[in-house]
């Protein structure tokens, strides 16, 4: 666990020149939800944001050429693996820790009623958007690179797109969803984001494996 994390400080500066554009991007969609009004759309933007911004310490290695450096580097490659994954899995959780904390009062400062079951539903719904996204695009990159894998970065594109497009269209697929319990949604979303992510590990660390042979 020690190499894991620091693995995770080091791909963290690396993306260092980067961190003012992630900031903005997880202060952007509160225009968004400004404009939207809706707690889950807005949440669901911000992880969209926040996942296109993965790339990152797979470029900046690319162009650094900061392979040598990993191959004299005494640490497993799955610990720099795993060491990516863990900074992936912070900056998610610090976008939705900030749209947690800010869309909500955005809401209230509109006249809009937000409520903690709302609250509890958006946190859901964006820990699974942001999962679906991610456990996509890091195989990605690691099986092309950030340039010819550039593909993968649409993909929150794709999804919050789908997201936006899909719920008005399905009558009461949205309400049916609210409606379900909020600790039963919770743990299935928790047990999904577990499931994918340690698939997505194993289907990386064997990408990674396989380009030394």
């Amino acid at each position: 666990m020690t190499d894991t994390w620091k693995a995770a400080r080091m791909d963290a500066a690396l993306v260092a020149p980067y961190w003012k554009v992630i900031a903005f991007t997880l202060l952007l969609p509160v225009a968004f939800v400004a404009i939207n009004r809706s707690l889950l759309t807005g949440v669901s933007f911000a992880m969209c944001f926040v996942a296109m911004t993965t790339g990152y310490p797979f470029s900046v290695a690319e162009k650094s050429h900061m392979e040598r450096l990993y191959g004299i580097l005494p640490v497993r490659r799955r610990s720099l693996v795993a060491g990516r994954y863990l900074l992936v899995l912070g900056l998610g959780a610090a976008a939705l820790t900030v749209s947690l904390a800010l869309h909500p009062l955005v809401l209230w400062a509109l006249g809009e009623p937000v409520t903690a079951a709302d609250i509890g539903r958006a946190a859901a719904g964006g820990a699974l958007l942001y999962t679906l996204y991610t456990v996509f695009q890091l195989p990605g990159y690691y099986r092309y690179g950030a340039i010819k894998g550039r593909v993968f970065l649409y993909i929150p594109v794709a999804g919050f797109l789908a997201t936006l497009l899909v719920f008005p269209r399905v009558p009461g697929l949205a309400a049916e969803l609210a409606g379900r319990a909020s600790a039963a949604l919770a743990g299935l979303v928790l047990a999904a984001a577990v499931g994918l992510y340690a698939l997505s590990v194993w289907v990386s660390v064997r990408i990674v494996t396989r380009k030394e042979l």
